[in-house]
Order: structure tokens, then sequence, then C-alpha cells
């Protein structure tokens, strides 16, 4: 699964969607979302069913980077915490180290509090884990682009140009 410029291995991926589940079920949310800064989702779990989830996807990045403009023009870094209340669902939308985002939909049976609790306790695990990811990913592009150092346009003209 590709996470921006990165790709996640499996045992990375199990890891997330463990702590996310974890985090569904602890703050008795719907749906917990992880996806990139670019839209593109990383993992969800909970009742999708009538939830496009790369429309979900798309659309909170879009809210997280129009949001942010926002707090460029009151003089603010970010605005990490967003809340949006429904009259059925609520969305909590919060932003976790500078690639990724989490959207948690809940609804009566949980409440804004429990959710922002919940939220910043998994955020403290997640950052780890997504560290670990981009270590790995920054030691395995340095290993592929060594292997590579030394072909000269004149070594690929050879190869392909028979």
């Amino acid at each position: 699964m590709s996470l921006g410029d990165l790709i996640l291995h499996e045992e990375e991926y199990q890891k997330l969607r463990a702590l996310i589940e974890r985090l569904r079920q602890d703050s008795n949310a719907r749906i917990v979302f992880l996806l990139d800064r670019n839209g593109q989702p990383v993992a969800y779990i909970g009742d999708m069913d009538g939830t496009d989830p790369t429309a979900l996807a798309s659309l909170a990045a879009g809210n997280v980077a129009a949001t942010e403009g926002l707090a460029r023009l009151v003089g603010e870094e970010e605005f990490s915490n967003l809340y949006h209340e429904g009259q059925r669902d609520n969305l909590h939308v919060s932003v976790v180290g500078r690639r990724m985002i989490l959207v948690v939909v809940f609804d009566e049976h949980s409440s804004l509090g429990l959710v922002r609790l919940r939220v910043r306790k998994i955020t403290a695990e997640l950052l780890p884990v997504l560290e670990e990811v981009e270590r790995r990913a920054s030691t395995e592009r340095t290993q592929f682009e060594a292997a590579f150092a030394d072909i000269t346009d004149a070594d690929l003209d050879a190869l392909f140009n028979d």
C-alpha cells in the first residue's frame, strides 16, 4: 500500500489497522479512517456501507488543506483538529504528524470529548509506526539509488538501442 511516496509493507499496514480498530472500539465510533495528506486512503475500519472511501478521503484532505489556508490567514500555523456536527453523525478530523489525516465518524453512542481523548492517545502510538515506515523507506530509497548510481545514459542507450 502506498503512503505518498512511501510503500507500506503488510506488517506496517496491519499495525496501523490494529491501532485504528482500537480507536474505533475505545471511542465507540462508527468509522475510523486513516489517509495521507494527498487524500489517498491508507486504512479504514467500520461500517462503510453507503460511504465512498475514495470520496471521503479526498474531501477530508481538501478540508484539511482549506483549513490550513484559513489558519495562515489568521496567523496560525495550522488548526490540527476539526470538528463537524451533523444531525445524525459527527466528524472529528485530525492531522497526524505531517503526512497523515485521521477521520473519526461517530454518532450519539459517543461524544466529542471521548473521541478527542482517544484520538490524542492513539496518535501518540501512530506516530512511531509512521516514523519507522519513513525510516525504512528512506533506507530502501538510498539502497535503490546506490544500486543504479553508476549507470549512465550511455549505458541505457547501449542497452535499449540494439
